[in-house]
């Protein structure tokens, strides 16, 4: 049941084909900060505690529903329902295919799958305007309102009148394009109100569709009152129609997180050159930061991200769903995805640059990984390195423990994988393989070029190799001149 004071059941638009996003993914799949545009609407849904969602669709419709159930499945906030628009004939005609599963009890509140941030507070507003027995529309006020519905207030002409109705750009005369107070196609409206009024609509005009604009006059007309909430904020009623927009918006998007984390003390070099997004796995995007975090240009986060206080976080890295502790350093270019496993880096910690963490890298306080090592479902305790060229896969690695450039754990037999232990304090020379499973002692040392099969003692030197050979004097073969 939902908080307000009646129950809320939001209608989302979803039906459009997008042509000019020149895509085979539908419009309201395709992604902003890593989430479908629907899937942002259907997030304010539930920030809303909606009781029931309904999606329209038309175009790429099984698409559509087979990607948003698995959302809106996982976030099991609200009942949530498909109805299909076939064919498209207009807002208006979208949201009468709802009616049949709205219950008469709440309100409704309309909103477009394509205008993916509008935020929760604004809607929240518009449903207390609406109330039980009005009719509340959603309006901006554009520099440039071509294209949009205008918002017609009093009959004689007063701008701060009530609403009288929305006239649609293509239908609308020159003194009427002259408003500059447009409509974002966002309403709220009892459910017992607006069934008598879809069911009277229309098509009796420019486009030959039914305009669910039209309701504002017969609300007019019966003399329900029409309030209409009006915002500044353009962005939160921005739609998505082409690339270009869609760039547009992401950008407008990612600008503000950058605002909000420098407004809590986050140093960023670029705000504009920052990015903040879902994860592939459904992961949502959440940034924390302690004090004195340092982010350089071109970063992008992606899940959940925690990174302790005077962390530095260098030039186009990419982290996601991974901790990064205190003082630690992230050299620029290094790649840490912790997918659903997670990764963690130690405090006062120093990786990369060109660095690798992958799903399972647990470093410990003061680790070292340096440039071109891979480090996949491993543990590296205090002060541990491994700084050139090098691959750890499923191991365990001791304290202080020293790993040479060009030296891997074959930690993968063709059809198991197994483990690696090194023990603390043992050293491994450069371009080692370390066949798993085996456990290096602590203390011991591999000496370079070894390939280890079997584990060794502690405190012991293992070397395994083939015997150097030397003949002086020797010369290579030479090429012989052409006839």
């Amino acid at each position: 049941m939902s908080a307000n004071a009646w129950p809320l059941d939001i209608v989302i638009m979803a039906a459009g084909k997008g042509t000019r996003m020149k895509s085979r993914t539908p419009k309201v799949l395709q992604k902003l900060a890593g989430r479908p545009l629907l899937g942002h609407v259907l997030a304010v849904a539930g920030q809303l505690q909606a009781r029931s969602a309904v999606v329209i669709t038309g175009h790429g419709a099984a698409e559509v529903e087979a990607a948003t159930a698995d959302a809106a499945n996982a976030a099991g906030q609200f009942d949530l329902k498909f109805v299909r628009q076939e064919p498209q004939l207009g807002t208006g005609h979208a949201v009468q295919q709802a009616l049949p599963v709205l219950a008469d009890d709440g309100v409704v509140v309309v909103l477009s799958g394509d205008v993916p941030l509008t935020q929760a507070a604004t809607l929240q507003a518009l449903v207390a305007a609406a109330g039980g027995d009005r009719l509340a529309l959603l309006t901006v006020r554009l520099p440039d309102p071509t294209g949009y519905g205008r918002i017609v207030r009093g009959a004689n002409g007063d701008t701060n009148g009530g609403v009288q109705r929305i006239v649609e750009h293509k239908d609308a005369s020159a003194a009427e394009r002259a408003i500059d107070e447009v409509y974002s196609g966002i309403m709220a409206v009892p459910a017992r109100l607006l069934r008598p009024w879809l069911e009277g609509l229309t098509c009796d005009n420019a486009q030959g569709e039914y305009y669910l604009t039209d309701v504002v006059g017969m609300a007019v007309a019966q003399g329900v009152p029409v309030a209409a909430h009006c915002i500044a904020d353009a962005v939160q009623v921005a739609g998505v129609n082409s690339p270009q927009q869609l760039a547009e918006l992401e950008r407008a998007h990612q600008l503000r997180q950058a605002q909000a984390l420098m407004e809590q003390g986050v140093r960023l070099a670029d705000p504009a050159r920052f990015d903040l997004r879902d994860h592939a796995n459904g992961t949502p995007a959440q940034l924390h930061c302690g004090q004195d975090v340092e982010i350089d240009l071109g970063c992008i986060f992606t899940g959940k991200v925690t990174i302790g206080a005077g962390a530095r976080i260098g030039a186009y890295c990419h982290i996601s769903n991974a901790v990064i502790a205190a003082d630690a350093v992230i050299h620029p270019f290094t790649h840490i995805d912790g997918e659903q496993a997670g990764a963690s880096v130690g405090a006062g910690a120093l990786i990369g640059p060109f660095a690798r963490l992958r799903p399972g890298a647990q470093l410990g306080q003061e680790v070292h990984i340096g440039n071109f090592v891979e480090v996949k479902n491993s543990t590296l305790a205090a002060g541990a390195k491994a700084n050139h060229l090098a691959y750890l896969g499923d191991a365990t690695v001791g304290e202080r423990v020293n790993y040479g450039a060009g030296s891997i754990t074959a930690n993968y037999d063709g059809a198991n994988k197994h483990r690696t232990v090194i023990e603390a304090d043992v050293h491994i020379g450069s371009n080692c393989v370390l066949v798993a499973p085996v456990t290096i002692g602590a203390g011991g040392t591999v000496g370079g070029g070894s390939t280890i099969t079997k584990s060794t003692p502690a405190q012991s030197l293992a070397v395994a190799r083939g015997k150097q050979i030397v003949k002086d004097n020797w010369h290579r073969p030479a090429k012989q001149p052409k006839a």
